[in-house]
């Protein structure tokens, strides 16, 4: 058995043909099945779906002959599909959870695959550290005498009309936005799109077709990845554009003017949106690592702030236990309140075209607005630093146990390890968040402030601080 096989924050990824073999696929889906077989009724199916990466539909339906030979039913998606979709297919179909493969935003020599519970989000730890120990000691179940069958289903159907009821398709049809969209050849294409064009509405694909190497690119929707976007709404004025990522759970937006719109800012319009607008009532999640612009909202229209440690499985488990009106985190996830709680690309670009819909506004006007009603214009930095192991984790131990006093002239004032250590400073518009990652030799330092000559002098001090 291979010994590589390491479970991150979200499920196991690697690169193709090296750790990402048939055999290894084979070994996880059994360690899932072993999971499935003790916590479910044995006659539940098991949902299958699939991003558009290299061989993914193949790998899926080698999970689907595993499963089957294990005495489980399987529901397989007939075409690729976005992980927020299948994850609606585990809860709406009864199931026994689902099995997606995907690498999300990963570079296109990898795949992954993830286990989503019947609560339609992600694995807890609890459940992945089972699935991990199932690996590790081999505890598979036995193969059957009586196999299960595995049977193809259109997921899209239920997931469109589940859709209809959160969005108010016929007030964005009527506002006669024109409306761009590029899915980066990945599974997003035929979603977002077709609900747009079955209300009615003014929209415009491009690149949407399955491409495995994503046009040389990344399946990535942050800013360098969407220049002809961009080019593509700036001539055609006025207009917006919208992306996804590879299996369109992370959302790009692109305004009238040609701005990169951050996940920060899409997270802080739609939380003042579904309490300004739609009279929606709850609290609100963010990670460690996301604006404090989620904060002045909440202060703003009195909602309480929970603060989870990154990933969106730790946001996803409040959204289960309480009335949350919103779960965002800064790298472009996010869900509301009556969805499933996982990260939706979709949903999110399709109610940024609500807002401006409801407010009859350009979306940056939409965006300006909310900076003058917090009092406070946030810039963000992410400072990555590839370390050797050593280093990482010296440099890891110093913020922890002996940090500096001030950084950029700025005092710290408190500190939270809820996840890494995040410092606070005396102005209290500022913070910095130090996080290890888990599967490279990189120390991640997140920076948030009210200026950018602030921003430059804190960055400054850390890379002078670390080398």
């Amino acid at each position: 058995m291979s010994k590589n096989i390491k479970f991150g924050t979200d499920g196991w990824r690697a690169i193709i043909a090296e750790d990402f073999t048939f055999d290894n696929v084979i070994l996880v889906t059994k360690a899932i099945a072993g999971y499935i077989k003790k916590h479910y009724d044995p006659s539940k199916p098991v949902i299958i779906g699939y991003d558009t990466r290299f061989l993914a539909d193949k790998f899926a339906l080698r999970a689907a002959e595993t499963l089957n030979k294990l005495g489980l039913n399987v529901k397989i998606t007939d075409s690729d599909a976005p992980t927020p979709v299948v994850a609606f297919a585990a809860r709406n179909l009864n199931s026994a959870g689902a099995l997606m493969f995907t690498a999300s935003h990963n570079p296109p020599e990898y795949c992954g695959i993830k286990y989503i519970p019947d609560y339609a989000g992600p694995a807890t730890k609890d459940i992945t550290d089972v699935i991990v120990s199932n690996v590790e000691n081999e505890t598979f179940p036995d193969e059957v005498a009586t196999p299960g069958i595995t049977e193809k289903f259109d997921p899209k159907p239920d997931y469109f009309n589940f859709i209809k009821g959160l969005v108010d398709l016929y007030a964005i049809k009527n506002a006669g936005i024109k409306t761009f969209y590029d899915p980066l050849f990945a599974s997003g294409r035929g979603y977002f799109d077709t609900i747009l064009k079955d209300a009615g509405c003014d929209v415009t694909s491009i690149n949407n077709w399955r491409d495995p190497l994503y046009g040389g690119g990344m399946p990535e929707p942050k800013e360098k990845f969407l220049g002809e976007l961009k080019k593509l709404v700036l001539e055609n004025s006025p207009a917006v554009g919208f992306s996804n990522d590879g299996d369109a759970d992370r959302f790009g937006v692109i305004d009238e003017k040609g701005n990169y719109i951050t996940p920060n800012e899409v997270i802080a319009i739609l939380f003042r949106h579904l309490i300004k607008n739609k009279g929606k009532k709850g609290s609100v999640v963010k990670t460690v690592a996301t604006s404090q612009m989620i904060d002045k909202i909440a202060a703003l229209y009195g909602v309480k702030v929970h603060e989870t440690p990154v990933g969106f499985k730790w946001v996803g488990q409040i959204m289960r236990q309480e009335d949350v009106i919103i779960g965002g985190e800064e790298s472009g996830g996010l869900s509301i309140i009556g969805h499933i709680p996982e990260k939706d690309g979709i949903l999110a670009n399709l109610l940024i075209l609500e807002v401006m819909a409801y407010e009859k506004k350009r979306l940056y006007e939409i965006v300006e607005e909310l900076k003058q009603e917090i009092g406070v214009h946030y810039l963000n930095y992410r400072l990555d630093l590839h370390l050797t192991e050593a280093l990482k984790e010296s440099a890891m131990n110093m913020f922890l146990n002996n940090p500096p006093q001030q950084v950029g002239n700025i005092k710290i004032t408190r500190e939270s390890k809820l996840d890494g250590v995040k410092f606070y400073f005396e102005d209290n518009n500022s913070w910095m968040l130090v996080r290890p990652s888990g599967t490279e030799p990189l120390l991640r330092i997140y920076f948030e402030t009210d200026s950018q000559e602030k921003l430059d002098t804190m960055v400054k001090d850390i890379q002078a601080l670390v080398s």
